[in-house]
């Protein structure tokens, strides 16, 4: 899973993973989470389903934000004897955004015509409580990575879009072209392969992990960090 340009490659994405942590926020001013899953995609978002008797909806409906994570890997992490982990290749993806209910009437228009809403038609015909949400604005990334390089010569790639008009930073810290003094600190303690190297270096955003150990070394606070105060 190396990127994502599209609504479909999100979703995609999330059903390799199969069942994510969906995360909401509980109207006292904390969060919540579960598990659960998107069933349908389409060029106005992405589709989930609760029953209205629910925590998940009442905070789905007043507090109009959702936030989705999961990962997938083909093994499980390895420890070796000085108790350090091993990741095998995988990726991680997460959406944040605005979500919306949808009248029955809209349901029954997208299931005319989409047949990935038949999961929710069946569900409402067994469960009549059963809703209907789109996540319909939203920011995502898919964080590709293989820490011990066992594909590739470098260890991560970050990719993010934005749907619905929601706004979202590129990946990765920067360096102030202007305050650089291209010394090369920044690329020797760099373990992610992330720098670029010229008159004045540059970080490769979908691989910079935000660690910041260039922002550490750098003799000449050219390194911008995104949290540091």
């Amino acid at each position: 899973m190396l990127g994502f340009k599209t609504i479909e490659d999100v979703y995609n994405a999330f059903d390799q993973v199969g069942c994510c942590s969906f995360a909401t926020l509980d109207g006292k001013g904390g969060v919540e989470s579960r598990i659960a899953h998107f069933f349908a995609w389409d060029e106005e978002g992405l589709y989930l389903r609760t029953m209205d008797v629910k925590p998940f909806y009442r905070q789905l409906v007043e507090g109009g934000k959702l936030s989705v994570c999961g990962e997938r890997t083909d093994a499980p992490c390895q420890w070796d004897d000085d108790n350090m982990p091993h990741f095998q290749p995988g990726f991680m993806v997460r959406v944040s955004g605005d979500v919306r209910l949808l009248s029955q009437g809209e349901v029954d228009a997208k299931a005319a015509k989409n047949p990935m809403f038949n999961v929710a038609v069946y569900d409402i015909n067994k469960y009549p409580r059963t809703r209907v949400l789109v996540l319909n604005r939203f920011r995502a990334e898919l964080y590709d990575y293989d820490f011990n390089m066992v594909h590739r010569d470098h260890k991560i790639l970050r990719a993010r879009m934005t749907f619905g008009g929601a706004e979202w930073e590129p990946a990765g810290l920067s360096i102030d072209p202007e305050a650089c003094i291209a010394c090369g600190s920044c690329a020797d303690v760099c373990t992610h392969k992330a720098i670029v190297p010229g008159d004045a270096y540059s970080i490769r955003g979908e691989r910079c992990d935000e660690c910041g150990n260039c922002y550490n070394v750098c003799p000449a606070g050219a390194v911008i960090g995104k949290g540091v105060a």
